[in-house]
Formats: C-alpha cells, structure tokens, sequence
C-alpha cells in the first residue's frame, strides 16, 4: 500500500468519525452505565442532541436584520473602557486623516427592526458621533436614516428610517428573564462586513458584570459574533430576540455579551418619545453583603446591599437612611446586590416613592423614599444626537456642527456664547476648500446671525446649487474671519 493511499485511508476514516450525528455519536463513546444506573440518555439529553434544522427559524426573521453604515466623527464608541483588558465593543470601521485633519470614521454594524414603519434598534457605540446613517436591508433596500435617541449608560440605541416606508419585516422582544444556562440562542449580523450571518450557540451565563457602566447586566453566549456583530440580535428559539450583541472578550474566544431584552423594553419607550433616559436615583455609596460580613454586622442574611455612604441633601438622607444600613428589597422585590439595587431604582420613575426593606443595627425595617433624578455624571446629555438638518448640511458640504455651550466656550477663549461650532471637515470638501476648520464657531451667514447648528443647517439647506454662502467666523481667542462656501 503506497504512503498517499494510507493517508487518503486516514483521512477518510476522520472523515467518517466526524460525520457520526452528535446522538449517535454521544451514546457510542459514551462509557458503560454504573452499575445500577439507566444506560439510555435521559429524554432532555436526548431532545438536546437531537437539534433539529435551524433554517425555518433564520428564514423567519433574517429579514428584519440590517447593516447599519456609518459616518461618524472622531474614535467614537467605547468610551472610558479603553483601559479593561475584559472589555471590548466591536465595531468594524477606520478613520484617518489628511494634512492633520481627522477624517470621518466609516464603520458597519448591525441593528433589527421591532416596527414596520422603520424603527431600528441597534447599539449606541455603533451610532454615537454619526453624521449619517444607511439601513440596509436583507432584500438589497437601502434607506437614508437617524438617531431617534441613545442611551450611553447601557449601550443601546433607537435609528429610524427617513423615508416614508410601511410593512418593513419585523422582530420581537422576547423575555430575556425566561432563559436559562445552556438555552440554545442564534445571532444573525455583519460580521466583517459578511452580511446575514448565521451562527448558533448556548448562554453560557446570566447577569455578567464586566465593568462596562453602571448598570451591566449583559448575557454571555458562545455563539460566534465578531466586529460588525455590534447591535445585531441574538435570538431565542421562538425567533424572539432576547439580546443586542455588544461586545466580546478581549483576545478571547467563544466569550462574547449581549444586553438583555428586558432591559431593552424598559428603555425603548423613553428614547423613542425623549432621545434619552431618565433615571431615578437614592444618592449612596453601595457595595454587597458578603458572609462574612454579614456575619460582623450581626445579620440574619447574607444577601443584599450595604450603604457605605449617604449623600448629603439626597433623597436617601431626606429619607432618613443611614451608613451600614443593609438593604435586602425594594417594593416587594428581593435586593440580592448592590448592581441590583443600582439596576432596579434606574428604571423606576423620578418622584415616585419606593418602600425599602433594611437591616439597620440587627433590626429589621421598612423605609419609604421618594426617588430624585439621577445626575448627568457622565455628561451624556450634553452629547445629544444631531438634528436631521445638521446631519443633512454634513453630507452636502462636509462639515459636523454642534451648537456652541458656554462650557465649551469658556474653555475654548471664545467671546461668543452662541454659534454653530465646527466639530469636523471632511478633507476635499466644499467646507475644507472654504479653509473652515474644527474648532471654529460660525456666528453669521450671509450677514445674518447664527444661534445654533440648526441656524446654519438651515442657511446650508435653502442655498441654491452654485451660490456662495458668506459666513464670519470666530477663533479661540476672540479673532473673527469671513470664509466664503460654495454650495455643491
């Protein structure tokens, strides 16, 4: 027998052993029962490794899932978690530059739809910063779209589509609270760019903490997601999407997170009607109750969240609590750790009042609170989504707008305390030809005063093809210089 065909042999019986069904598989290497034990598979195994043909359940729903491409300014996504070696979002794109000017990022995610007259749930990371938005669809359609609202905090964020558009295929929210460990749950996205893209996996954990924000709760699955993944579904085996694919691992492999659907549902509303979430807020220092201790502390459990701090002139302090106070529930639901305590007063309404359940000194008690709104530690509302005119103006000349704040100003050296401040040029364009330059705040167009970013949208919008628009500019330091755009 020659060496070639020894190999072929080899390779065939591989061949052979690899295509045994995982059932048949499973109960031929298995080792013989104990004895006293069954010797078959228990029915749940059995119905486990007997998974049947996934393709009725893509077929169901794959249309509903999009590419989202972006243009956005600057590194965009991510922020503040440059430093967790735990931590990655995964967002395909790039961006460069030309001559010390920063070009726009392109990037592609994924996103679904959950209304047929094109309303887009993606990630914030994926849109944050955009200046113009492209759904495409699994049927080749592509549509012009915007940021409705974003929530920074947990990673999600609302897009619709700018055309008048009915009868979009469309997805659920399922209950992400009904999986368990070991369920079976399928992502569908753009992975590097490869467009509907299928893979299967389990959830692999619950409520994973990876010191993303304030208020992790993610799902961790083995199903294969990977840059351009971000924002794209993972789906249950009802065809009902349970998580946003988020974020992976990094250099891992097989680790990756997805935002539960429950928590999706609760923050849907808000960014649809308001662009943002509001949230309310005790005003504590918390960490959990440990074993040992509760055991110092002299409690009968073991389970819930101490108060290390009260703020002063907070809705806890006016409420009377007080350090080392244990709090175990909340209206009735049982507090098991600080990051539930956090997640559970988030979503609840500012101004209401909850009835907290304490150990305080060994005794156990009620206290009512009448929640505030939590603060904007993060600045996340002084990052509001641009306005369809902004964005507009952006893709006719080249520039990103934001309107000018006092902070801003303060820092910058700028006399004035209103104007559209230019936050990028896009190299080549009308804006770049004009010498207008990130960093300079348009305070009149065409002899007329500009208050806002939406001011000059608008002078941009209404000026003919082929006009000039004469715009006065101020610099950092109080100069002021007239630039001269010509209208593509």
């Amino acid at each position: 027998m020659t060496r070639s065909s020894v190999a072929f042999r080899s390779a065939l019986a591989t061949a052979l052993l690899l295509a045994v069904p995982s059932a048949s598989w499973a109960q031929t290497a298995a080792p013989a029962p104990a004895q006293g034990r069954p010797g078959n598979l228990q029915p749940a195994t059995r119905e486990a490794q007997a998974l049947p043909s996934l393709a009725p359940l893509v077929d169901s729903v794959k249309s509903a899932v999009v590419n989202v491409d972006v243009q956005a300014r600057g590194g965009g996504g991510a922020r503040g978690m440059e430093d967790n070696p735990l931590f990655d979002r995964f967002f395909g794109g790039g961006a460069g530059g030309r001559g010390g000017k920063e070009q726009l990022r392109q990037g592609a995610g994924s996103g679904f739809i959950i209304e047929p007259t094109g309303i887009v749930l993606t990630n914030n990371h994926v849109v944050e910063d955009a200046v113009s938005i492209t759904v495409r669809l699994d049927d080749g359609r592509s549509f012009s779209a915007s940021v409705v609202g974003r929530d920074p905090l947990t990673d999600v964020a609302v897009v619709k589509i700018k055309d008048k558009v009915e009868g979009l295929p469309t997805v659920k929210l399922g209950d992400s609270d009904g999986l368990r460990v070991g369920d079976w749950v399928v992502a569908i996205g753009n992975p590097f760019g490869l467009a509907s893209s299928v893979s299967l996996g389990i959830v692999s954990a619950r409520a994973r903490d990876i010191g993303a924000g304030p208020y992790d709760e993610f799902l961790q699955t083995d199903a294969a997601i990977n840059p351009g993944n971000s924002g794209g579904p993972l789906f249950n085996m009802r065809g009902e999407v349970v998580g946003i694919n988020t974020a992976i691992v990094g250099g891992g492999t097989g680790i990756g997170f997805a935002v539960p659907s429950n928590l999706v549902k609760a923050l849907v509303p808000a960014l649809e009607k308001e662009g943002s979430v509001t949230r309310a807020w005790l005003g504590v220092g918390i960490q959990d109750l440990t074993r040992d201790l509760a055991s110092a502390l002299k409690l009968p459990v073991t389970e819930g969240a101490i108060l290390t701090q009260v703020n002063p002139d907070s809705p806890a302090a006016k409420a009377g609590l007080k350090s080392d106070d244990v709090v175990t529930a909340i209206d009735g639901q049982t507090v098991t750790s600080s990051g539930q305590l956090t997640r559970t007063v988030a979503l609840k309404r500012p101004g209401s009042t909850s009835t907290l359940t304490l150990f305080r000194e060994g005794k156990k008690q009620d206290v009512k609170v009448m929640l505030g709104t939590r603060p904007d530690l993060e600045g996340v509302t002084a990052r509001k989504p641009q306005g369809e005119d902004s964005q507009e103006s952006s893709r006719r000349v080249g520039v990103s707008l934001q309107n000018l704040d006092a902070r801003t100003a303060q820092q910058a050296g700028f006399n004035e305390r209103q104007g559209a401040l230019i936050t990028d040029v896009i190299p080549g364009s009308p804006a770049d030809r004009a010498q207008l330059e990130p960093g300079m705040v348009v305070v009149e167009a065409n002899r007329k005063p500009v208050k806002n970013a939406d001011d000059l949208a608008k002078s941009i919008r209404a000026a003919p093809e082929g006009s000039t628009l004469l715009l006065r500019v101020a610099t950092p330091g109080g100069g002021r210089m007239l630039r001269a755009l010509r209208m593509p």
